[in-house]
């Protein structure tokens, strides 16, 4: 792990920054490509200039992980989103080293003039004052408590977070004020925070979603290669059920041709493990992402690549992509109804019950310390 300015030791020359490197697939990366920055006028691509350029990137070292200081001032997000479940959230990350190929947060990192591939994955920004600047924003006069989303768009698990710690920090503000949280991540680095998930669970405060993509511990290498492996997921799940911490299954994406045969026995493996509620998420491929996603299927799945991509249009009005409010995690199409009758017929099956209401009514700010020798009001 390195620490970066914005200028970064992970770009190895314009080429690079803006399309794949030569030769095979980055050792550990999800990404194949690095598409240019949609907000960039200029475009650069790969050209060998007859003199065998090309051919030594090949043997070019494993990228590695490079960090910068994000200065935001403000941490809570906010949305009006109908079709989410939450209207607030917080990131103490922007980027993710698990390297999903599908994850639908990937364009975003082109706000940061980053590309949404190999730099999403290798270039990632971190909050250092996240909590701080979170407890600030819970203590405005105006705040009304609703639950918070943690991990709305990268993983708050991901592997920084082992040293960095910035996840539990804004567990940690949560818990003292009482506020409640969900959280959704691939990482089984959750449990290193139960602790506190115990006791804020016990007053009905926390929820832990574990994303769990697949069952083939060899696709999930390919897809999302530095998240935990599927049985480590589900471990998961079981641990925090035994604690008393409610938890729950995410079968998301689902990826019509690839992993969606899946479905019921991702549900039942998670119900013996414990889950009390499941959900799933129809794939996205928004901005950046189809192509990423072609040249990913073209590489790992060339036999099988364009069938894929002919159902996802069959679930998205024959694009591979829509962003449309209401439809957009569940698509549309016989495809997609059945998928969806599918999920409901295996929840019933498994007893997945509907989702408790996270409780608001424990949210009180610290009252300020109190100094030894208080100064004495003038009224």
């Amino acid at each position: 792990m390195q620490l970066a300015e914005r200028r970064h030791p992970a770009d190895h020359g314009p080429a690079l920054s803006a399309m794949r490197r030569a030769g095979p697939p980055a050792r550990g990366r999800g990404a194949v490509t690095n598409p240019a920055n949609r907000f960039e006028p200029q475009e650069a691509e790969q050209f060998d200039d007859g003199w065998g350029t090309l051919a030594g990137l090949a043997d070019l070292p494993p990228l590695p992980t490079t960090l910068t200081r994000d200065a935001s001032r403000s941490v809570i997000s906010w949305n009006t989103s109908p079709d989410l479940g939450f209207d607030r959230a917080v990131n103490p990350y922007r980027g993710c080293e698990h390297g999903c190929i599908y994850c639908y947060a990937r364009p975003t990192h082109a706000y940061l003039g980053y590309s949404p591939g190999l730099d999403f994955e290798t270039k990632l920004t971190f909050k250092p004052d996240v909590a701080a600047l979170l407890e600030r924003e819970l203590k405005k006069p105006g705040y009304v408590c609703k639950p918070m989303a943690l991990g709305s768009n990268t993983d708050p698990y991901q592997p920084v977070e082992r040293t960095l710690r910035l996840t539990r920090a804004v567990l940690e503000v949560l818990e003292r004020y009482g506020h409640p949280v969900s959280i959704v991540t691939k990482s089984a680095g959750v449990l290193r925070d139960l602790d506190i998930l115990q006791r804020m669970a016990a007053r009905g405060l926390v929820r832990v979603y574990l994303s769990v993509t697949t069952l083939d511990a060899k696709l999930a290498r390919r897809m999302e290669p530095r998240a935990a492996t599927p049985e480590r997921r589900l471990a998961a799940i079981a641990a925090l059920s035994q604690a008393g911490v409610p938890a729950a299954v995410l079968a998301a994406p689902m990826i019509p041709g690839l992993n969606d045969a899946e479905l019921e026995r991702i549900l039942e493996r998670a119900a013996r493990a414990g889950a009390r509620h499941a959900g799933y998420v129809l794939l996205r491929l928004p901005h950046e992402l189809r192509q990423m996603f072609e040249a990913w299927l073209a590489e790992h799945f060339p036999d099988r690549a364009r069938h894929v991509l002919n159902l996802v249009r069959e679930t998205r009005a024959g694009q591979l992509n829509d962003s449309g409010f209401h439809d957009r995690y569940r698509g549309t199409g016989p495809y997609a109804d059945l998928l969806g009758k599918r999920f409901a017929r295996a929840a019933r099956q498994w007893g997945f019950a509907e989702r408790d209401p996270l409780e608001t009514r424990h949210f009180a700010p610290p009252a300020p310390a109190v100094a030894a020798a208080p100064q004495l009001s003038l009224f």
